[in-house]
């Protein structure tokens, strides 16, 4: 089946555009490591578009009508926003989630020791990572540091220009005979994943020199001591600024394009979309890559909550009208898809790959091997999307996460199925998924941008 090439399509006005979001997108990027950080921004952007917060609504009991425009957060980490549009909500809402956490290092609760002059942090990684990737690179410590007396400390070290920066040690090739015989998955063992912070001692100091003088230090200049580490939340990630790649400067290189490239272009077209008829909705949310669990995962009942406060506002105080709002949803999964890589060719099955630079990609499932854990979308629903998608000259493409054994993965769409509506997975084709250091298409994030503005703007019909 043909596949469009979205380059072609580009005028040099609309060129102008991809790349002028690709710029905002890195920027996003940079200030963005975290999914705090992430929330930070998606608040500071919303309420420059006029969004309000449903925690101040519900405090003064003001009624929610058609027109308004609503965000609400949830423990700084998870954020929803909703434009209230003229039809009844009851008929549903349109939808787009994405996930804001990225694979990575956490700091563990109890993690300095000193060992031959030098002082390390122990770590627990968090998500799917190929350990081996994370080894003798420059990383940087995001994350909140929280006092006993409640006093927040934002961490943000090894990304400013005159910051120091930290790593994981790995062996010499001379001495390594005996690692490279390893399985790659035991090269590096999570155990060994530790950061080294420092190897200066005070002076004088024979015992445990070092470890006082870091101590003196993450006081003094940081404000917090080695005790406060047990409620911290240190996050180890790739050091440096997002980046434009190759000699045409056609794609982005960067830590955590899954899935802030879908955040990020939900975001921006959430605040786009002005009038509206049907209520729109954009989620962004935590804890995606070790299953959407916890209270800011998808499999909490925030969201559920929200829409609840929302409609009670609306003078709907009742399960039934939630219910039936949320079953008549229709929803985008906004997560990426592994971009097809010739050099990794017998990984994927080429006709049902997605590729860099032919749009944006529809997954009608995910899951694994014999579809589990998948939410496999209604051929109807499917159709649907052709719909507005060509109707809108968006260029998409169709795609499976790999040949069919050796193929796996999923996104936050069977949680969200479980209310009934609608539902299909949907984002960018990413080259090097989960490494360090990812790679995605420009003409992807713009395309994936004019979907997400397509279908926010899709009115209501049978599906």
């Amino acid at each position: 089946m043909e596949r469009k090439y979205a380059w072609h399509n580009y005028d040099d006005a609309t060129m102008e555009k991809v790349y002028a979001l690709s710029d905002t997108y890195r920027q996003f990027l940079d200030n963005g490591k975290t999914e705090r950080e992430c929330v930070v921004q998606a608040v500071e952007f919303a309420e420059e578009k006029g969004y309000v917060n449903l925690k101040d609504i519900i405090k003064s009991n003001t009624p929610i009508k058609a027109g308004d425009k609503i965000y609400y957060t949830h423990m700084d980490k998870s954020i929803a926003l909703f434009n209230i549009g003229t039809d009844d909500i009851e008929l549903g809402m349109n939808i787009l989630g994405a996930h804001i956490d990225s694979p990575r290092i956490d700091v563990k609760q109890n993690p300095q020791y000193e060992d031959s002059n030098l002082v390390f942090w122990d770590t627990h990684y968090y998500g799917g990572i190929k350990k081996y990737q994370w080894v003798a690179m420059p990383l940087a410590i995001h994350g909140v540091v929280v006092k006993t007396d409640g006093t927040r400390i934002n961490i943000n070290i090894g990304d400013k220009d005159n910051d120091p920066v930290f790593c994981i040690t790995d062996l010499l090739p001379h001495l390594g005979q005996e690692q490279m015989q390893k399985n790659a998955a035991k090269v590096i063992e999570g155990e060994s994943l530790d950061l080294l912070i420092g190897s200066r001692p005070v002076k004088d100091e024979e015992k445990e020199g070092v470890t006082k003088f870091i101590n003196n230090l993450l006081e003094k200049e940081y404000g917090f001591v080695e005790r406060d580490l047990l409620s911290a939340e240190l996050e180890i990630v790739p050091a440096g600024k997002a980046r434009d790649m190759g000699f045409d400067r056609s794609m982005v290189m960067a830590y955590g394009q899954d899935d802030r490239v879908c955040a990020y272009t939900s975001l921006v077209a959430m605040l786009e979309v002005d009038n509206v008829k049907r209520t729109t909705c954009c989620l962004l949310v935590d804890k995606e890559e070790i299953g959407s669990v916890g209270a800011t995962g998808m499999q909490s009942r925030f969201f559920e909550n929200a829409v609840a406060e929302i409609l009670t506002l609306m003078g709907k105080p009742n399960s039934v009208s939630v219910r039936r709002t949320l079953e008549k949803s229709r929803m985008l999964s906004s997560d990426v898809s592994a971009g097809y890589d010739p050099l990794y060719a017998s990984a994927y099955e080429k006709k049902n790959a997605s590729y860099l630079g032919m749009g944006v990609v529809f997954n009608k499932f995910t899951g694994s091997r014999g579809k589990a854990g998948s939410n496999d979308a209604n051929a109807e629903y499917m159709g649907f999307i052709r719909r507005v998608m060509e109707s809108n000259n968006v260029t998409y493409q169709t795609a499976e996460l790999g040949k069919v054994d050796l193929g796996g993965g999923g996104t936050i769409a069977y949680i969200m199925a479980l209310y009934g509506m609608n539902v299909i997975d949907c984002g960018v084709a990413v080259l090097s998924m989960h490494a360090p250091w990812e790679i995605t298409s420009k003409a992807d994030i713009y395309e994936a941008k004019q979907c997400y503005v397509a279908f926010l703007n899709a009115a209501d019909e049978s599906i």
